[in-house]
C-alpha cells in the first residue's frame, strides 16, 4: 500500500475538507402562477398553487 511522502499541512487538509462542507444555495424558481420564487417541486405559499393547478385554497383578505 502507498504511504505519503510528506506530512499533508493543516492548512492544506483544512482547506480540502472545507471545501465540501460549503453551503449551496437553494434553487428557486418563479412561480407559474404568480411569480414568487419558490424551491422546486413544492406548493407556492403566497398562492397554493403547484404545476399551474390549485392545491391549497387560499381564503382571500
Amino acid at each position: 500500500m502507498a504511504t505519503p511522502k510528506y506530512k499533508t499541512s493543516k492548512s492544506r487538509a483544512a482547506s480540502r475538507k472545507a471545501e465540501n462542507m460549503k453551503l449551496k444555495a437553494p434553487t428557486l424558481v418563479p412561480c407559474q402562477t404568480c411569480g414568487n420564487l419558490i424551491p422546486t417541486h413544492r406548493v407556492c405559499p403566497k398562492c397554493g398553487y403547484y404545476a399551474g393547478k390549485p392545491v391549497i385554497v387560499k381564503d382571500e383578505e
